[in-house]
This record gives C-alpha cells, sequence and structure tokens, in this order.
C-alpha cells in the first residue's frame, strides 16, 4: 500500500517534474535533451541480440568518476558484455562519455527512468540486464521492486548513509524497508556506512572500502595540468578551492580579499561544483574587484596576467588537471552544512588538503585523512585563508603533508577487486 501511495504522487508529480525539467533547460540545455529516456521510451531494439549486460547507475559527476574502475574492471571480466550507465543529470552524462566514449558499444548511455513501475519495466525489458548496480546511495523502491520481478539482482556499490540521510530514509518508513529488503548486496566504504545499512533492514552487507581510492589519474589530465601551472605562473602560489557550493564562494572571496598573510602574488583558482553557477560565480568575483580570468578563454601557451588573482574554473572533467597545478586544495562543500565532497583526488595526487567542519557525507575518509596527516580541519573561511597562508609560505610542510596524503590514499586501494570478487555472475 506505501508503494502504491509513492507511486501515485509520482504520477501525480509528474507534470510538475516535467515543467521542471524544461525550465532547467533554459540554463543547461542538456536537460532537454534525451527526456525520452526518462519516461522509459527507446524506439525499437537491434533485430540482432544484445550481448550480456550490466547496468550502472551513477546519478552525477561524483558517481560517475567513482565508477570508472568498477566499470573498467567489468568491461576486463566480462569481455563480451557490455555496460549501460545510467545517469540523472547532463554533467553525469558528459563526465561519462568523456570517460568511457573510448569503449564505443560497449558502454551505451542513457537517462535514468523515472522511478514508476511501466517506465522502469520498458527500461528492463528494452536493456535486460543481468546485474544492477547503483552507485553509493542511490535506492530507488520501484525501480528495486521491478529488478526482483524481472529477476534483476541488485546492488548497492560504494555505498555511503549517513546518519542524517539514514534518519531521512527511516521517515519513509515501509516504502524504505520493502526496498531495502529487496537489495542483494551492499559493497559499504566503512563500517559505520554498513551499520547504518543494516538498520534499514538489508541483511547482505560486506565492506569493502571506497573505489574512489582506485582512480588512477589520466595521463593526459596530468598534461593539462602541467600546462595550466605554466600559465598560472610556475613561481606562483595557488591555492584551489575545489566544487564548491552555492554561498562557499562569497565567504571564500571576502576572505581572501581581506587576507593580508598571503604569499605575495597568491592565485586563487575557485572551481565552482555546478556549471550552471560559472557566470553567476564569475560576478561575485567582479563585484569585489578581483581582476579575474576564466579557464575557457585561457589559449594554449600564454600567461595569465600578472594583475588576475582569480581563475574560475569554468571547464568539465579538469579536476585532476587543477589538482595537478595547485599547491594547496581546499575541499568545498564543507564551509556550510553540506556535507563536503571527495577528498581524494587531491590526496592522491599529493596535496595538502584543507577541509571545512561540515563534512558529514564523508565522515569516515575524512577523518582518516586527518588522521593520517594529509588534510587539516579549518573552521571557517578566515581560517581557510590563515592555514593556506602558512602552507604556501612553508615549502617543507606543505611537502610533507602532500607525501603524507599520498601515502594515505595509496594504502586505501583495492576496493574495486573486494567488490567484484561479490558481485553476482553475469555470465557470457
Amino acid at each position: 500500500m506505501m508503494r502504491f501511495l509513492y507511486t501515485l504522487v509520482w504520477w501525480l508529480a509528474l507534470p510538475l517534474v516535467l515543467l521542471r525539467l524544461w525550465l532547467r533547460g533554459r540554463h543547461e540545455p542538456g536537460y532537454r535533451r534525451h527526456w525520452n529516456e526518462r519516461l522509459g521510451l527507446y524506439g525499437r531494439r537491434a533485430a540482432n541480440d544484445e550481448p550480456p549486460t550490466v547496468w550502472v547507475h551513477a546519478v552525477s559527476v561524483g558517481e560517475t568518476r567513482a565508477a570508472e574502475p568498477l566499470v573498467d574492471a567489468l568491461l576486463k571480466q566480462y569481455p563480451k558484455g557490455r555496460i549501460v550507465l545510467t545517469h540523472m543529470t547532463p554533467t553525469g552524462r558528459a563526465t561519462g562519455k568523456s570517460l568511457f566514449g573510448k569503449h564505443g558499444a560497449r558502454v551505451v548511455q542513457s537517462y535514468l527512468p523515472y522511478d514508476m513501475p511501466a517506465l522502469v519495466r520498458r527500461f528492463i525489458r528494452h536493456f535486460e540486464p543481468r546485474v544492477c548496480i547503483l552507485m553509493e546511495t542511490e535506492v530507488w523502491p520501484n525501480l528495486i521492486a521491478q529488478c526482483g520481478r524481472q529477476k534483476v539482482p541488485v546492488v548497492l556499490a560504494n555505498a555511503r548513509l549517513s546518519e542524517r540521510s539514514l534518519r531521512k530514509a527511516q521517515k519513509l518508513g515501509a516504502v524504505m524497508r520493502e526496498a531495502a529488503a529487496g537489495i542483494s548486496l551492499v559493497a559499504a566504504q566503512t563500517e559505520d556506512d554498513a551499520r547504518r545499512v543494516r538498520q534499514l533492514g538489508v541483511t547482505n552487507v560486506a565492506v569493502t572500502g571506497s573505489i574512489k581510492f582506485d582512480v588512477m589519474v589520466p595521463p593526459a589530465m596530468m598534461a593539462t595540468g602541467t600546462r595550466l601551472r605554466q600559465q598560472f605562473g610556475s613561481n606562483r602560489p595557488v591555492l584551489l578551492c575545489a566544487s564548491t557550493r552555492e554561498g562557499e564562494e562569497e565567504l571564500i572571496l571576502d576572505a581572501f580579499r581581506s587576507a593580508l598573510d598571503l604569499p605575495a602574488g597568491t592565485l586563487l583558482v575557485l572551481v565552482p561544483r555546478h556549471p550552471q553557477r560559472f557566470d553567476a560565480v564569475e560576478a561575485m568575483v567582479r563585484e569585489r574587484s578581483l581582476p579575474v580570468q576564466r579557464r575557457s578563454t585561457l589559449e594554449t601557451g600564454t600567461i595569465i596576467e600578472p594583475r588576475t588573482r582569480v581563475v574560475l574554473g569554468d571547464s568539465m572533467g579538469e579536476m585532476f588537471a587543477y589538482y595537478a597545478a595547485c599547491d594547496v586544495a581546499f575541499i568545498g562543500g564543507s564551509l556550510l552544512p553540506l556535507g563536503g565532497q571527495n577528498l581524494i583526488e587531491a590526496a592522491a595526487l599529493g596535496k595538502p588538503v584543507l577541509i571545512g567542519e561540515h563534512t558529514f557525507n564523508f565522515a569516515q575518509v575524512t577523518e582518516d585523512a586527518l588522521a593520517a596527516g594529509g588534510a587539516a580541519r579549518v573552521t571557517g573561511a578566515a581560517d581557510l585563508m590563515a592555514q593556506a597562508s602558512s602552507l604556501l609560505a612553508d615549502p617543507a610542510r606543505r611537502t610533507a603533508m602532500g607525501q603524507d596524503a599520498q601515502a594515505f590514499a595509496n594504502q586505501h586501494r583495492g576496493a574495486t577487486e573486494r567488490t567484484m570478487a561479490l558481485l553476482p555472475a553475469v555470465g557470457e
């Protein structure tokens, strides 16, 4: 009965959902493309038999990047198979194309259909997946129920569940309990994540660690990072603020403008998490009379102007390059109670990491990085600038902290192999 009411709400809300999709398309045209996939409409299937299919769902950019080692391992494990990779956002889809386009027809991309039985059923019948792998925190009651009816095992991989998310899930009551019971396997990042998942009612839970530790830095991104560093100025101190969220940029810019201890010529590289906010963030910088250049305007081989104080990172898929080009990395989403973002990529590149107090979405990995000496906590934007100033002025300390960060990242590899060992057999 509860899932029936849940489905009814979906049907009643569908016109508003589609209207919101269209309105979002004014700023992000990708939302107006492939809309048929969100309704489970795919046209005719190819006449020939499709290869064995594994369905991997990665909602947006972060989950798609995290899925890379797992997708690569699946393609290697099943050389005659294919991956159907679903997303919820255009940026996630673009990231998937960037990462996996080289595999051609072996990786098929689609938007996830809205969580209504008929739509999910059409998806399953069209692609005929042998197993469904949901990345991190994606639990959709009707999707799981339809997979159960079609005998498709559901795996929650690289799973994380904060206390806040657990409380929200528990408020859904019977709907979430039924969904949890339909999950065949959960590969959790930490013991705490596993404990919280069990509280939802999942019985088969294993701790495998975070797959994000297994992401390899693409050589092309390292080369791009080297070029960026040359453009920034090889002798110029560079503070990167990565994956910043709404409300944080103002705090960072005000603190940067008023900071007195930053080494002379310090360049702030500001990379908002959501591309639709690039123009708004540039306007914030200009309002504070800080000379700014956008990454997209930097021609190859050119050096940014000496008077430029802020570079706006308005490119997609270059986060590794930004980390490679900086001296100190601050991880956004953590100055305000937004849960934080993944610090593993910065650590893997041997960069000293600064992070705010609000990291409940990445609690264990953050605490482990802090304990390893590769990261430091900041209490606010002013403290961010103070600690960044100290690190930028002390190369020996900066190097030692970066080495600790890299050692921390290296010692936690192996989650992909542990997850693969637990997955149901797909067959050929």
